[in-house]
């Protein structure tokens, strides 16, 4: 038998958004301006939490974290879109759509983590106050931000290097606007069963594990907050929280749907939508989930712009 090559392709064409040739230029504006968002909005939440002693808490830290991990995440896929729409041949080498595979999942995956980390902050601090100080200090947090990496970059290098092996030998079209695992592996001509064995397998137990965290948690939070006696009292506490359940549901329901289920279950039309939720939107619209409804945040922002017009 002729031994293969691990990929026929030197490099892909990606047609994510091909079939709008019309609104090429419209499209590239909308998603710069939501870029622009994402890195002013990430930025200053980050900015803001490093800035204001008040906010050196558990909670913030990992919303920095958070905010930090959100602008690597969009940066991996929304800069080569938008060379994309204004280019006629939409391309990108092998090496760097591996590249960008493991990177987006790192982050992404990432993303996973610190909810379920920050959920678990919550039902410390809500159904264990007397001993959150203790439980949750400076070097546990960094410590479980550290693991948290640690273990989505082996998740991430796993994918990365079965994706490398497969053989694409009809076609280098990718049906994306950038490389994922579910339509490289619809693009393959090689036997993608074990891809797609790890694929449902690993990748459902590290996204449900900081899922289930979650579950967990506001199950006990919930049975904490509902034996609150006054009805301000219950207010306050589920207030904490809504922000970090808003997050979790624009992250979790576009990205369960997308990686839990067989690769031949891959639609462009329906999933690029859904990839543009969970990578563009989700990490757009947190600085905002996240300061909205948060006194402290607001407090920290109306701050630093009175110090800023003071400066000038």
């Amino acid at each position: 038998m002729e031994k293969r090559n691990q990929s026929s392709a030197t490099e892909f064409l990606l047609l994510g958004f091909s079939s709008h040739l019309d609104q090429q230029t419209l499209l590239f504006f909308v998603f710069l301006t939501m870029y622009t968002i994402i890195l002013l909005g990430n930025l200053t939440i980050f900015f803001i939490i490093r800035i204001d002693p008040r906010l050196h808490t558990p909670m913030y830290f990992f919303l920095s974290i958070l905010a930090c991990v959100d602008i690597c995440f969009t940066s991996m896929t929304l800069p080569k879109l938008l060379v994309d729409l204004m280019s006629v041949i939409k391309t990108i080498s092998f090496s760097a759509c591996i590249t960008q595979l493991h990177f987006f999942l790192s982050f992404g995956n990432m993303d996973s983590f610190l909810l379920g980390i920050m959920g678990f902050d919550r039902y410390m601090a809500i159904c264990h106050p007397l001993h959150y100080a203790r439980v949750m200090r400076q070097r546990v947090c960094i410590l479980l931000v550290v693991c948290a990496w640690v273990i989505v970059s082996l998740h991430s290098s796993i994918h990365s290097v079965l994706a490398s092996k497969l053989y694409y030998c009809d076609s280098n079209e990718i049906h994306h606007y950038f490389c994922d695992l579910p339509p490289l592996l619809k693009l393959s001509c090689s036997d993608t069963t074990i891809n797609e064995l790890v694929l449902f397998t690993e990748t459902t137990v590290i996204l449900l594990t900081p899922l289930l965290c979650i579950l967990i948690s506001y199950g006990r939070i919930t049975s904490v907050i509902l034996k609150i006696k006054t009805s301000d009292g219950r207010k306050k506490a589920f207030s904490t929280c809504v922000s970090h359940l808003t997050s979790t549901i624009l992250f979790y329901g576009p990205v369960l749907f997308t990686y839990i289920r067989p690769s031949s279950a891959y639609s462009l039309d329906n999933d690029i939508g859904i990839s543009v939720m969970y990578s563009m939107v989700t990490s757009m619209l947190n600085p905002f989930v996240y300061s909205i409804r948060n006194n402290d945040v607001k407090d920290a922002f109306r701050k630093l712009r009175a110090n800023m017009q003071g400066h000038q």
